[in-house]
């Protein structure tokens, strides 16, 4: 089968976020697993670097780079007026000999230029929106920051796609709410990469305090806040706040600032650290030195910080919502909690802290779980069955 994918942002740059950077991961992942699988793949992203080679092979399928918008990294705001122009060199790409059977469209603008593109053909479109505007603006109110067009052109992308790929059950219930019919929604969970995240290596070093490392970029909305006014409850134990700009800009970061001030507000400076960015191929190492791994975002489709962590054996304290949900098994895998609820977070830490046959049993079942459910080979499957029934219901019948 011929897959294209299409994302419209470029490679991760200075003003990508963590979503966009997940959702970079994500789509080479699958490609690579669908490649492996004998499927031709295709990969479509924006071309922002002129030095960078328009085709290049990567892992068993090809990545192409679109020479549309600015050559200059950009904000999503800035990339929706090209998407017209972006569907156009799409189209135009595909009338020659290469021709997709199916197209999957990620995030929403990529979505908008891969429905463009095929708009006057019978080829399927599936998309994938890895986080909905909707959604953020429910749960980060005054947070949200995203551009004003972005929830009515959603809106307008449900009704343009063959199906839509929910990656938690709460996206599932939201697109339709958005007008999707259910059976339109696939409920398809991202991987994790079981080889790279295990519970066996190398962990980063730590002091004999206990340790709950919370993992996000630092921006309003990511809950970090939340779990430095929970430290009070805690007791003796480190915070280990790792994302954000690199170790040596966080001097100069708002929120860096805002929320060192926020610790010594309540009296807990001394046990949060914040080290900065950590690349994703160092994470496991992270992961590994924590007792608890804390997941306390207002908005998380995905729940990846919970799955990866569990990978590595560690329990998950986190708030029941999107993704997190869906990953964590209450009890079993980690503790739920409700959203905002900063006392039972606080409390619900220091009693796991200090059960350690209890963490270690629900670090057991995380890793039973992940690999289980959550690996890249099943979403890879799931994603291929998908295509096969997108396109069968497109093809016409033979006499």
């Amino acid at each position: 089968m011929r897959v294209g994918l299409v994302c419209a942002h470029a490679g991760p740059s200075p003003y990508a976020d963590g979503l966009v950077v997940g959702t970079h991961q994500h789509i080479a992942r699958v490609a690579a697993e669908l490649a492996g699988r004998g499927h031709d793949v295709r990969v479509y992203e924006r071309r922002e670097d002129a030095g960078l080679a328009e085709v290049t092979e990567v892992g068993g399928y090809l990545l192409e780079r679109v020479p549309v918008g600015p050559t200059a990294p950009a904000p999503t705001a800035a990339l929706v007026p090209y998407v017209p122009e972006f569907g156009r060199w799409l189209s135009e790409r595909w009338s020659g000999d290469w021709r997709p059977d199916v197209v999957h469209g990620h995030y929403w603008v990529g979505g908008l230029a891969a429905a463009t593109a095929v708009r006057e053909t019978d080829i399927p479109v599936v998309q994938t929106f890895h986080s909905l505007g909707v959604e953020q603006l429910r749960h980060l109110g005054r947070g949200y920051d995203g551009p004003g067009e972005r929830i009515p052109l959603e809106r307008a992308l449900t009704r343009a796609v063959d199906i839509a790929v929910a990656q938690c059950n709460d996206e599932v219930d939201e697109l339709t709410r958005m007008g999707l019919h259910r059976a339109s929604v696939a409920m398809v969970p991202a991987g994790v990469d079981t080889a790279h995240f295990h519970p066996d290596g190398e962990a980063a070093p730590r002091d004999q305090r206990s340790r709950i490392l919370s993992v996000g970029g630092l921006a309003a909305g990511h809950g970090q806040d939340d779990l430095i006014r929970a430290m009070r409850l805690v007791g003796d134990a480190e915070l280990v706040i790792a994302g954000g700009p690199p170790a040596e800009q966080l001097a100069q970061h708002a929120e860096a600032r805002r929320l060192r001030e926020l610790a010594e507000r309540h009296g807990v400076a001394e046990q949060v650290r914040l080290v900065g960015a950590v690349p994703h191929d160092q994470m496991a190492t992270w992961y590994r030195s924590a007792d608890v791994v804390a997941c306390t975002p207002h908005y998380s489709s995905a729940g990846r910080v919970s799955l990866e962590a569990m990978a590595c054996g560690v329990p998950v304290v986190g708030y029941a919502m999107g993704g997190i949900a869906d990953a964590v098994v209450d009890e079993v895998t980690g503790k739920l909690v409700p959203p905002g609820d900063v006392r039972t977070l606080g409390v619900t830490l220091r009693r796991l802290l200090a059960d350690n046959a209890g963490r270690f049993a629900y670090g057991h079942a995380a890793v039973d779980r992940v690999r289980c459910s959550y690996t890249w080979e099943r979403t890879a499957s799931a994603l291929e069955r998908l295509y096969e029934r997108v396109v069968g219901r497109r093809r016409p019948v033979e006499a």
